[in-house]
């Protein structure tokens, strides 16, 4: 079997930047096995898959280790491949995934727009093992599919230094720890050592979460966001009602193929 691989660096403007993502487009789907060891070969955070059905396609993402229900920097590298590279005509294209429904991404000048549902932050607890993990207590924690923490200054988010083992044992999937911006809206890194990713670079999927905070916190819909990881993204958000966009740019970095 042989099957085209694209490696696209997204939310960033050039090469080396942004949070790399392996895409693979099917004409059908494989064995859900197969693109385990596809995304653990690639051995990048995540790989995205898709297939046409009808006037959409089915996404789905995969890290090393486990699939995940939702990946904001692999879909805005699979729009940008269908874009880019495989002719698709309209400015706006529809994917389905089965975990997180209906996502739709659309192409406004060179930048690339996310279209996705708002999470629901409930505020929680702090456990004694995130505090510990992430060697500073925060103000705040909200809970989704991830921790947030927030702290006072960007500065604290920089200097963070986690231990991941004890972050590992944690039941959520990721931790996203964000502050106030010094020449942004806020900043964030993002840590899923569960999901056997240390640090993801840039983290589409956690805006879910910051934008409908900081949009509240801050008492403005459209927010400058960066991702303070040591490959950097910029990411351009707006809050509309139940949903979230999130834009940014992508640049290929690989075409090839897999031979199996």
């Amino acid at each position: 079997m042989k099957f085209t691989l694209y490696q696209v660096d997204a939310f960033t403007q050039k090469v080396f930047g942004g949070n790399p993502a392996a895409v693979c487009p099917l004409d059908q789907w494989i064995d859900d096995s197969l693109m385990q060891q596809i995304a653990a070969e690639n051995n990048l955070s995540e790989t995205a898959f898709f297939v046409p059905s009808g006037d959409h396609y089915e996404i789905r993402w995969f890290t090393p280790e486990t699939e995940v229900d939702l990946c904001g920097h692999a879909t805005l590298a699979s729009a940008h491949v269908l874009f880019r590279h495989l002719g698709y005509g309209s400015s706006r294209i529809h994917f389905v995934s089965g975990h997180s429904g209906h996502l739709y991404v659309s192409m406004e000048n060179d930048r690339i727009i996310l279209d996705f549902p708002a999470s629901r932050n409930e505020g929680a607890e702090i456990p004694g093992a995130l505090a510990r993990g992430l060697g500073k207590e925060p103000l705040e924690l909200y809970r989704a599919r991830d921790y947030m923490a927030v702290f006072n200054r960007e500065e604290d988010v920089i200097a963070m230094r986690p231990d991941h083992s004890k972050l590992k044992d944690l039941d959520v999937l990721g931790i996203i720890v964000t502050a106030p911006g010094n020449e942004c809206d806020f900043v964030s890194r993002f840590f899923a050592p569960a999901a056997g990713i240390t640090e993801d670079p840039v983290t589409g999927s956690a805006h879910t979460m910051l934008v409908p905070y900081w949009s509240n916190r801050l008492g403005k819909k459209k927010l400058h966001a960066l991702q303070v990881s040591e490959r950097r993204g910029e990411l351009f958000c707006e809050m509309k009602h139940n949903r979230v966009a999130i834009g940014g740019y992508a640049r290929t970095y690989l075409t090839g193929q897999i031979e199996i």
